[in-house]
């Protein structure tokens, strides 16, 4: 469709310049001429106001519009691109069909195009920075929001042409780290993952709610733990060698799960190796006048003029805080991998961390402090309620997954596609997350949400399943294609003439656009919107426009074509959300 637009906005450029040349004013230039979409499909397919050229050309909008459709009408090259009409103050258009339809199968068709690359980010470095787990409990629900966001906005980000660096930072220092630790030295009596069978993250996650049950009984319990963070910032080896056995279980099943979800990284950072360097960055800030010292030895920076707060940046015994060892990673970051952009996927109960943190940053000096960026995310919580990880009521990661796939087998199981499936086991997998991963995208990133795990596993509606079924329909239709009509046909775009067959076209040539806009609005539920929209067209045009029983080869051949330019945008869009593609379900 861009190409089309293109051209239609330059020859309305022509023709509205012509008619300001009547009377000897400037020429209009193009970037003044905006495309819309008309309300109704009966209006045409584009409509351009005229509305701001009326100063301009001292007309009313409704004449300019009937003298541009006149010069039109009469330009031969117009024919090629379709036809315009005046419409009260909109000049409307008809695109081509014939045309259009096969620069867009044309392009479905080219392994080599540009086919959904917008290319608007060509030539940039970008950093994003998600998931962010604590090495105190396993990952759950609103780490899989985080990660399907983070994951998702990558794969766009460099689906648009740019280069893009995935990294985790894992937090695996402070007082809450300490307190699994002491939790387990007190009461863990030698036990492993592996003689409890259990997950090794899910055991770790298991001693930090002990903790908490213990210090409701001991008052001295969160002085014990502080003592501990203590002992590890002094290098105690007895501390540390407990620290490097838990935090190892901890990363090891957190990376089972990422692996589980199709999420990965290019780096990972540990808080233990950035904080010191937070550290020094502080003092030396501290010399420079930008942080001052309280009477009891903190160091804080007084934000107060410009709308901000005050902010402690190290503790009275010395200690660092997030904030530190942020400051810490972002300075190893881009010296490491320099980069045009770093975007941080971080729930939106830390807007004003990172507000205080890009403004610390740019008061020590660093010229790329204005590339920060924090994409802000809501709440998720189960119907139930909201979680909570010292109470043991977070959701885990694994066992959220699990249960969707055992509703997923279920359902399976149900319908008796056990043998034709293959495999039911891998394919409810693949269907548990392309309900998980869809359900959490198609929510705009910035709102709070309920995620209903029902809900996200119907085969009907606004649903990751569907959207996979819609892909295994049109990879069991091209299958059976090698002995229909359609074999023998000849491809003629021109064909495709009906109502849902047009729209179907144009659908399938605006995944470009759609690919460019999510990645504008750092929102993945663009892409999801525009994966539902896909895939109603194509369901109405299965319905309405017979396809291997078609009434000539050629128009066979031609809707076939046109269903294969589908799954390709289909498929393609669906990676890009992180939802499994299935040829069969």
């Amino acid at each position: 469709m861009n190409a089309f637009k293109d051209a239609w906005r330059a020859k309305i450029a022509e023709a509205l310049s012509s008619v300001a040349a009547e009377s000897g004013l400037a020429a209009v230039p193009l970037e003044s001429i905006v495309a819309e979409t008309p309300p109704k499909p009966e209006l045409g397919d584009l409509g351009f106001p005229m509305f701001p050229f009326a100063k301009l050309l001292r007309k009313g909008p409704p004449l300019i519009a009937q003298a541009v459709a006149a010069r039109l009408a009469s330009d031969p090259e117009t024919a090629r691109l379709g036809s315009a009409a005046a419409e009260g103050p909109y000049v409307n258009v008809r695109i081509a069909k014939g045309a259009f339809a096969s620069d867009v199968l044309a392009a479905a068709a080219d392994p080599d195009s540009t086919f959904g690359r917008p290319g608007s980010l060509s030539g940039k470095r970008i950093m994003v920075e998600f998931s962010s787990p604590n090495t105190n409990k396993p990952l759950h629900l609103g780490h899989l929001r985080n990660d399907v966001l983070g994951e998702s906005i990558s794969r766009i980000l460099a689906a648009c042409g740019a280069e893009v660096q995935k990294v985790c930072i894992i937090n695996d220092r402070g007082v809450h780290i300490c307190k699994s630790m002491l939790a387990y030295a007190k009461f863990g009596e030698g036990k492993t993952p592996e003689s409890e069978g259990v997950k090794s993250d899910r055991f770790v996650g298991d001693w930090y709610v002990r903790f908490h049950q213990w210090s409701k009984e001991d008052p001295t319990a969160e002085a014990q733990a502080q003592e501990l963070l203590r002992k590890w910032e002094a290098g105690d080896a007895e501390t540390t060698d407990l620290w490097k056995r838990m935090n190892g279980w901890a990363v090891s099943g957190m990376k089972k799960t990422y692996e589980r979800t199709g999420v990965s990284f290019d780096t990972y950072y540990f808080e233990s190796q950035t904080y010191l360097k937070g550290k020094d960055e502080v003092y030396k800030g501290l010399e420079k006048g930008v942080f001052y010292k309280e009477e009891d030895g903190s160091v804080w920076i007084d934000l107060t003029d410009e709308g901000l707060d005050k902010k402690v940046l190290l503790r009275k015994d010395g200690t660092a805080l997030y904030m530190t060892q942020d400051i810490g990673t972002a300075i190893y970051r881009h010296r490491d991998w320099p980069f045009d952009r770093l975007v941080y996927v971080v729930g939106s109960e830390q807007q004003y961390h990172f507000k205080v943190l890009f403004r610390v940053l740019e008061k020590l000096g660093f010229e790329w402090a204005p590339a920060l960026y924090h994409l802000s995310y809501g709440m998720v919580n189960l119907p139930e309620g909201k979680m909570k990880s010292r109470e043991g009521t977070v959701v885990d990661a694994d066992d959220l997954i699990d249960k969707l796939r055992d509703l997923a087998l279920e359902e399976i199981r149900e319908k008796g596609r056990e043998e034709a499936v293959g495999d039911p086991q891998a394919i409810a997998e693949r269907v548990a997350l392309g309900a998980l991963h869809y359900y959490l995208l198609q929510v705009s990133s910035a709102k709070d949400m309920l995620f209903d795990p029902k809900e996200s596993l119907s085969f009907n509606g606004n649903t990751g399943p569907y959207l996979q079924y819609m892909g295994a329909r049109i990879s069991s239709m091209l299958a059976k294609a090698a002995g229909s009509a359609a074999a023998s046909g000849v491809v003629r775009p021109e064909l495709l003439v009906s109502e849902a067959e047009w729209e179907l076209v144009k659908t399938i040539s605006a995944y470009s656009a759609a690919v460019a806009e999510a990645a504008s609005r750092m929102d993945p539920s663009a892409l999801t919107a525009y994966l539902y929209e896909l895939s109603k067209a194509f369901s109405r045009f299965y319905h309405d426009c017979p396809i291997l029983n078609a009434p000539d080869a050629d128009l066979a051949a031609t809707r076939l074509a046109l269903s294969t330019a589908t799954l390709r945008a289909l498929k393609d869009a669906l990676s890009l959300a992180c939802i499994p593609f299935l040829e069969t379900m």
